[in-house]
């Protein structure tokens, strides 16, 4: 059986944007855990322009069947025009953790 488990990664202007998305997606149960790393550098293209900028990621922990309803609430609440969220799946990790995942999502 297919892991039903995903990392989400969504990138957020700074870390108090980063902040605000990762409560509201904790407190809804559409992530068990979300860990913040601060002053990220991007560099990427947009509308044709080389970008260098400072931004935070989030690392989601969530279940793969959720991961609509997170995308959509994410795109409610983000600041971007188009925001990164990539859901990577989970190949392993330990049963403790990711029945903790699954008891504490919707």
């Amino acid at each position: 059986m297919e892991n039903p488990y995903l990392v989400v990664l969504i990138t957020a202007s700074d870390e108090e944007e980063a902040v605000k998305i990762a409560q509201i997606l904790v407190e809804e149960k559409l992530a068990a855990c979300v860990n913040i790393v601060p002053k990220l550098r991007s560099i990427y293209i947009w509308d044709g322009e080389m970008e260098d900028e400072t931004e935070a990621l989030m690392l989601c922990k969530t279940r793969h069947d959720l991961f609509d309803t997170l995308q959509k609430r994410v795109k409610e609440l983000h600041s971007y025009l188009l925001p990164e969220i990539i859901g990577l799946p989970v190949i392993a990790g330990s049963d403790d953790y990711l029945n903790w995942i699954r008891d504490v999502t919707a």
